[in-house]
């Protein structure tokens, strides 16, 4: 890093709340350790150049904006919510459940009447994405009363609302709160934000798209495992037809003539039918390993 002074650190907001867990997980499989103390705000790192803050993801956008933050990570929802001008360094796509996008949508009770978003007119809608809900309707030509919802907002039909907008993963919370969704308002992804101050400086920028790399490589590696075996060099193009028309294996000699070896990244649910296959054909010594990070 240049132009640093040695005081100087890079500021990174993480995610409170539903995002907390699975973005620590994600920043030690990128190698770093971060350790939170019980009711602290403040985690520590193991990298002196970094100070980390734990704040909610729907103030991120805004204090990176004003630059409080150097770097956050946050939902394209509350970028989008919260109008913010930042600049995104990347989208890394994991949720609180799983490895997906998550959805903003419009649900009502199992039971009600309205079916469309047409249905809305005049009628009673609850959610914290209340800019981004507002603009919706009035891009479909609805008239409705979008209130904020200051949590529990499941809870909130048919009593206190008529509608509902709010961030879908697995679908299960609604289902369990007997309430079906009428439309989708947007997609959202978790994103790296920056701003103008930060990227001007070359030691912050080159440290941002540093962890920016280490980062998307984890969440790349989600799922997969490295295979790597021994074969007699007779049987190397059968183990090689046996594997996914798109995986481009490692081949190498082997000290004893006529031998090779092979190693290939998979997707971990294709393992437990390819090891027997590999065995088959005649492989040994095969080793299945985890991985932490796949940098293309």
């Amino acid at each position: 890093m240049t132009n640093k002074n040695k005081s100087e650190k890079l500021i990174i907001g993480l995610p409170a709340g539903s995002l907390k867990e699975a973005t620590l997980v994600l920043f030690r499989k990128a190698g770093f350790r971060i350790s939170l103390e019980d009711r602290s705000y403040s985690p520590s790192i193991d990298d002196p150049e970094i100070e980390c803050l734990l704040i909610r993801a729907q103030e991120i956008p805004i204090y990176v904006e004003q630059g409080v933050l150097d770097f956050g990570i946050t939902g394209s929802d509350w970028i989008k919510e919260r109008n913010a001008g930042v600049i995104e360094l990347g989208e890394l796509i994991y949720s609180k459940k799983g490895f997906n996008p998550v959805s903003l949508c419009l649900a009502v009770p199992e039971n009600s009447p309205i079916k469309t978003i047409e249905g809305l007119e005049g009628k009673r809608i609850a959610t914290e994405l209340v800019s981004v809900t507002k603009k919706y309707l009035e891009k479909n030509n609805v008239r409705a009363s979008v209130e904020f919802s200051w949590g529990a907002t499941e809870s909130k039909p048919p009593r206190l609302c008529d509608a509902i907008a709010e961030l879908v993963d697995s679908g299960k919370s609604l289902q369990a709160n007997n309430l079906k969704i009428i439309g989708v308002i947007m997609e959202s992804t978790t994103r790296l934000i920056t701003n103008r101050s930060a990227q001007q400086s070359k030691w912050k920028r080159e440290k941002m798209e540093n962890i920016a790399l280490l980062l998307k490589g984890a969440l790349a590696a989600e799922n997969m495992v490295g295979l790597k075996m021994n074969s007699r060099k007779k049987n190397l193009r059968a183990l090689i037809s046996a594997l996914p028309p798109s995986n481009k294996p490692t081949v190498a000699d082997l000290s004893e003539k006529g031998w090779v070896a092979l190693e290939a990244i998979l997707e971990e649910n294709e393992v437990k039918k390819l090891i027997p296959l590999f065995k088959k054909i005649g492989a040994e010594k095969i080793v299945e390993y985890p991985l932490n990070k796949i940098i293309d």
